[in-house]
């Protein structure tokens, strides 16, 4: 392991130490009130319509390896498709999730049968997919997908390139709500064009907190505000320092 890797693991070890923190210290206040996300509002209220109509929500989890740094986008997508599963219970049907690598399809199907059997129904292997395992073979059989299924919204959070516009222009022909956030700029770049609800930067990995996913979700919000403000200060030292010629 390589000094770099040994810095990655330090990092990711304090992080989880001060998202425990800070659950604990908060666990018996109120919760606190986010900043308002357009999207995440119109995402609650696409899921009641879905429930509503009869149609179905599509969970699009992207080609993100899941052993790779790809992998933080690949569980937020999987988090929130658990949390659309059990929203979306009193639906005849039940979301279906799309991904373009193979652990993340069979993480996907395990995340259906988990909440399934949460839910007290019959699990359908089926409802995760693998449709492709290049960028564009994923985005084509996603694309026959939203066509032959009556989705009613699609939510795309993953790791995408400019192959999500296709997925995009898929949705938009079917006249449903398309979400979508990535940790890829090349994919946020189509995404904020052709989306309807694009999410930037950091809010893609906010869903969690906003939909409801439990204490820890919030508290990574705060963890991540901590670190911002401790890399601001480490930089305005720096830079005290610089033009004071001590470094």
């Amino acid at each position: 392991m390589n000094a770099l890797n040994i810095i990655g693991f330090i990092f990711v070890l304090i992080f989880f130490g001060l998202m425990i923190g800070v659950a604990i210290f908060t666990r018996q206040r109120e919760a606190p009130s986010l900043r308002e996300i357009p999207a995440f509002n119109r995402l609650r209220r696409a899921i009641g319509l879905a429930v509503e109509a009869g149609s179905r929500l599509h969970v699009s989890l992207g080609r993100g390896h899941m052993l790779s740094k790809q992998s933080a986008i690949g569980f937020v997508g999987l988090s929130i498709l658990d949390l659309i599963g059990r929203s979306t219970s009193i639906s005849d049907r039940p979301p279906i999730a799309t991904s373009g690598e193979g652990t993340m399809g069979i993480l996907s199907q395990d995340s259906q049968r988990v909440t399934a059997k949460y839910l007290g129904v019959e699990s359908d292997p089926t409802r995760g997919r693998i449709t492709g395992l290049t960028p564009f073979s994923y985005a084509a059989g996603t694309l026959s997908l939203i066509e032959e299924e009556e989705i009613g919204a699609n939510l795309l959070i993953g790791s995408y390139g400019n192959e999500v516009a296709l997925i995009t222009d898929a949705a938009e022909r079917k006249e449903g709500m398309t979400l979508g956030g990535t940790d890829n700029l090349t994919g946020q770049a189509v995404l904020f064009a052709t989306a309807q609800e694009p999410l930037i930067g950091e809010e893609t990995y906010a869903g969690g907190a906003y939909l409801g996913a439990g204490r820890m979700h919030t508290a990574s919000l705060y963890v991540q505000d901590i670190i911002r403000w401790f890399l601001i200060g480490l930089i305005l030292i720096g830079a005290l320092l610089k033009l004071f010629g001590v470094l």
